[in-house]
């Protein structure tokens, strides 16, 4: 009976990828009537869970962090392509897309994923256990790239309004993939056992976990391969109904910031999940790598990314944060050096970050 399930999950892992690019493929470009958007929906629900599914395979191949790198990388890449599309299509209501987009993945998965995995572990095993040093590497470099892109272009004065002049954003776009590239090389190479989850020796032998057959090197590629189609489905048909979310945001009265908050939790709906699934196995290190990485990709490789499509882009490339947006990121940031630093955290600590996120997205819908 449990080979067969085992099958069976075997199967729609596999499927729903291709069933995804399949749909995206004839939907790309089209106005969709009601019942096909549910019908997107479902199969890009079916492409969230296929994509933690497969994360996974890798990762167990892998091992950490380099599971955790792949696929906080491949789902940035993917988000990445989707905002720069996005703001080639939306014109200059699109000007401040990137900067809601990526401070948007910035509070997701500082507050969410991270209070959310800690709040999880935490309950489940009693405290929620990490590496301070590694974990608070990666806070200080996802506080220093949100810093030098989102905030300092609300104080220059090169270019009127929030904006970096173009030597400005060169110099943000070249720091953050020099100190994104640096992290990287830390986290994988020169400081690796920082990045590697804390469980103990019973706790591995009763779950399983220490004796677990690693997949086949055959099977860890096939399931790259599917995670790439999966990810590529989840973000195309994100934009496939991202009309829908924009008239839905509109005819609710809502901001149109509110259109990054919702592609946000969209992409980030994998790493979300698999971060979860790592906290109640207790490698809430495992949960932190994808959250902070997921953080810091969206910051290093996005505002690259939109320096070098404003070359051709129209409109304005709007950055800087407002006064509220950048309380709310240097509370988080204090917050998150206090739970960083113990090394150590208990529910308590989940639910602050947690708030935080609540007043975020209120502050989204009502600002």
């Amino acid at each position: 009976m449990t080979a067969r399930l085992r099958s069976l999950a075997a199967q729609w892992t596999t499927l729903v990828p291709v069933f995804a690019i399949v749909l995206l493929i004839l939907t790309w470009g089209r106005e969709l009537p009601g019942w096909i958007v549910v019908l997107v929906t479902l199969i890009l629900s079916g492409s969230v869970l296929a994509a933690v599914h497969h994360a996974e395979v890798v990762a167990h191949r892998v091992g950490e962090p380099f599971g955790s790198l792949v696929l906080a990388v491949a789902v940035t890449v993917i988000e990445v392509a989707l905002i720069v599309t996005l703001m080639i299509d939306g014109g200059d209501k699109s000007a401040t897309l990137a900067r809601d987009t990526v401070f948007a993945a910035v509070m997701i998965t500082v507050n969410g994923i991270l209070g959310l995995s800690l709040l999880v572990g935490s309950l489940r095993h009693g405290t929620a256990v990490f590496n301070s040093e590694g974990t608070g590497a990666a806070l200080a470099t996802v506080a220093t790239l949100a810093t030098l892109s989102l905030v300092l272009p609300t104080f220059t004065t090169s270019k009127p309004g929030p904006e970096f002049s173009t030597v400005q954003l060169t110099f943000a776009a070249v720091s953050s993939l020099i100190l994104y590239a640096l992290f990287v090389a830390t986290q994988t190479v020169r400081h690796r056992d920082y990045f590697l989850p804390i469980v103990k020796q019973r706790e591995t032998t009763a779950s399983g976990q220490g004796h677990a057959q690693a997949p086949s090197t055959r099977t860890a590629l096939i399931s790259l391969g599917l995670l790439g189609l999966a990810l590529v489905g989840v973000v195309g048909l994100a934009k496939g109904v991202s009309p829908t979310i924009e008239s839905g945001v509109e005819a609710a009265g809502l901001p149109h910031s509110a259109v990054g908050v919702i592609i946000a939790l969209l992409v980030l709906l994998p790493e979300t999940i698999a971060a979860v699934r790592a906290a109640r196995r207790n490698q809430v290190q495992t949960s932190m790598n994808l959250a902070l990485g997921s953080a810091m990709a969206s910051i290093g490789l996005t505002i690259p990314a939109v320096a070098l499509a404003s070359l051709w882009l129209p409109g304005p490339l709007i950055l800087g944060l407002g006064n509220t947006h950048m309380v709310l990121l240097a509370l988080t940031m204090v917050v998150g050096a206090l739970t960083v630093v113990p090394g150590r955290a208990t529910p308590l600590q989940g639910g602050v970050h947690l708030v935080l996120l609540a007043a975020y997205l209120e502050l989204a819908i009502n600002p």
